[in-house]
């Protein structure tokens, strides 16, 4: 059925427009996604239980029962004969973890390995079973620092939105966001707009503020600057017009197309980078607020609320670039008037 045209460039195309609605990982897959565990799936479906229970995050229960099932189907079920978790020994988690690293990052395999461990810790619990990973060590992920942004390839982001069509403001709004906040992915595509209805809404321009839901559902609030306000606001004027600006989703679609989903906003990220010949993804806006604010003085406890962190790890994982950025200022200071 063809798409009206309406006011106000609601559908007017430039290159960043999405040419459909994304429903689809962006990232390649690292492996199928659906295996069958044999034997050994009736205990997966009961540890997708046990993790739903204690009200871990959907993407978490699936990371971590993907990781287990996958580990039955490709190394039990095809390089053993085993048919029992009990016969699975700390040499079985070690050869997967050497075929891990030898076709995937470090970090990949860092990832199954700590989805491993909590199976196996829960399984040993459940029925009173030796643990093969008890004295086993993660695989070492050597760090490798996440740029932030340069102040040009901030300014190229924004020539790359500039414009008065719907997919323009819209974007702005969404890259102005991400670099105010450095929220998540998940958390971008899950603002929700009432504009008839302010005290349901995760909106308050106002007060520069939005409601943001986190893992595991906790909510915590977030301010933005008057930059990313003033964007928010030009694109909720184009909204008004859009044919669906009645469903609660903040970011919708071009050509009257719902909301985005997380794996939207993810595409017209990546598109917008190559537009403009800047590497970009969702993620390295986090990694960016957390150098920034780190760097300018700000307080760690104030970035694990803003954050949203429960652990102080997070805070060396994220601050590194701050405090070499800190350390080479400091150099400047001490070293250069020297004899």
């Amino acid at each position: 059925m063809p798409q009206s045209r309406n006011s106000g460039g609601l559908d007017g195309r430039d290159p960043g427009d999405e040419s459909k609605t994304m429903a689809v990982p962006p990232r390649h897959l690292l492996r199928p996604g659906k295996l069958d565990a044999g034997v050994f799936g009736a205990d997966v479906a009961s540890f997708r239980l046990h993790l739903a229970a204690e009200n871990k995050a959907e993407r978490t229960i699936r990371a971590y029962t993907e990781a287990v099932r996958w580990f039955a189907a490709a190394h039990l079920l095809c390089q053993t004969s085993k048919t029992r978790w009990e016969q699975v020994d700390t040499q079985d988690v070690q050869r997967w973890m050497v075929h891990l690293l030898g076709r995937y990052s470090e970090a990949y395999a860092y990832q199954q390995y700590r989805a491993l461990q909590q199976f196996f810790r829960w399984l040993a619990a459940e029925e009173e079973l030796p643990d093969p990973m008890a004295r086993l060590r993660p695989p070492k992920v050597t760090g490798k620092p996440v740029p932030f942004f340069t102040s040009v390839e901030l300014s190229k982001l924004d020539k790359a939105c500039r414009g008065s069509t719907f997919a323009q403001r819209r974007d702005a709004a969404i890259l102005a966001v991400f670099q105010a906040t450095g929220i998540r992915l998940a958390e971008m595509a899950g603002i929700r707009c009432y504009p008839d209805d302010p005290d349901r809404s995760d909106l308050d321009l106002e007060t520069r503020q939005i409601k943001i839901r986190g893992k595991g559902g906790k909510e915590r609030t977030v301010k933005i600057d008057y930059e990313a306000a003033r964007r928010v606001d030009r694109y909720l004027r184009v909204r008004a017009r859009h044919a669906q600006s009645y469903r609660p989703w903040l970011w919708l679609g071009v050509n009257s197309r719902g909301p985005l989903t997380a794996s939207g906003i993810y595409e017209m990220v990546k598109r917008r980078g190559r537009q403009c010949g800047v590497q970009v993804y969702p993620h390295r806006f986090r990694h960016h607020f957390s150098h920034t604010w780190l760097d300018r003085g700000g307080a760690e406890g104030d970035l694990m609320e803003l954050n949203g962190w429960s652990s102080p790890q997070m805070l060396t994982r994220y601050g590194a670039s701050a405090r070499a950025a800190r350390a080479r200022r400091t150099y400047d200071r001490i070293m250069g008037d020297s004899p």
